[in-house]
């Protein structure tokens, strides 16, 4: 009789661990919201708590392989990046293929401002759009993080990419000089672009992290629209002690080969450093950590 008494308080202790287990996990379902609500510039959007077939529209690709959510269809330009490996099974979509985007079944849509259709796209799945520039290139970021419940994740990336930039900056300067400038320059088809600070191709990095000098001139023309068209003919003016060319094959490249260019100080010295544009055009975090590690080896193993 002990013995059966025991097994019985033993069974019935089990029994019941199992259904406070069950309960608890049940709980713990009920507790999990299946969304979350995102406030986007255009007022509040409800979005999956937990994202699995995302399509990225415009610019922000990188942003979200970075925070490890899945892709179901992205950009031509996110597309053609060489580094962006990932993408490679992912289909390319555009604002205006909207059957294509119905078949792939999105939970959740992003994209910049200008996009077309955003009001069909709303019927498809939760649309989410930004101004391009009207948030600074980190804080982007974290509201990437924010729309993707991952903003924790974001800020750790964005703390640890700004103490290992301005350590990296603080090494180019001993080296170069604290009085150096840099430009950065870009050919497309046949026009010539000098960059201000936050058009990506690294300029975020050179002058708001590092806080490496701009020339006048690209500080007069570039700094405040961003961008700026130059002819090859002036270039000597906007070019400073070191120019960042995003290069694109492509593009017309014939002003390398005149004696205007080659006489340009940054050019007799070694001081051009070349990159393909395609890998440089965005400031996604995986751009963003690639431009970093080009700049260290290009100014500090020179």
């Amino acid at each position: 009789m002990p013995f059966l008494l025991m097994l019985v308080l033993v069974l019935s202790a089990c029994g019941g661990g199992e259904t406070t287990e069950k309960k608890s996990s049940d709980e713990k379902k009920e507790d999990t919201p299946e969304t979350i609500t995102y406030q986007s510039e255009n007022g509040a959007v409800e979005v999956p708590a937990n994202p699995e077939r995302v399509i990225v529209l415009s610019s922000f690709a990188g942003n979200v392989m970075a925070l490890d959510v899945n892709m179901v269809g992205v950009d031509a330009w996110s597309k053609m990046n060489p580094r962006f490996d990932e993408l490679m099974d992912v289909e390319e979509v555009t604002d205006e293929n909207l059957e294509k985007i119905i078949e792939l079944n999105p939970d959740l849509i992003i994209g910049l401002s200008n996009i077309k259709n955003v009001d069909k796209l709303k019927e498809i799945a939760p649309t989410v759009t930004f101004t391009y520039g009207k948030l600074g290139y980190l804080e982007q970021h974290l509201e990437i993080g924010k729309v993707l419940n991952k903003e924790k994740e974001a800020q750790e990336w964005i703390d640890n990419f700004k103490a290992d930039s301005k350590a990296a900056g603080e090494e180019i300067k001993a080296k170069i000089g604290a009085d150096a400038t840099v430009s950065v320059i870009e050919n497309f088809d046949k026009e010539l672009y000098v960059f201000g600070d936050n058009w990506a191709r690294g300029t975020e990095i050179l002058y708001q992290e590092m806080g490496l000098n701009m020339p006048e001139k690209v500080k007069e023309a570039a700094l405040e629209p961003g961008y700026y068209a130059i002819s090859p003919e002036v270039l000597s003016e906007y070019a400073g002690d070191y120019v960042v060319f995003s290069k694109n094959a492509e593009g017309d490249t014939s002003f390398q080969q005149t004696e205007t260019y080659k006489n340009i100080p940054a050019v007799k010295n070694n001081r051009v450093f070349e990159v393909n544009a395609k890998e440089f055009y965005f400031n996604d975090p995986l751009t963003l950590e690639y431009q970093l590690e080009f700049f260290k080896k290009s100014f500090l193993e020179q």
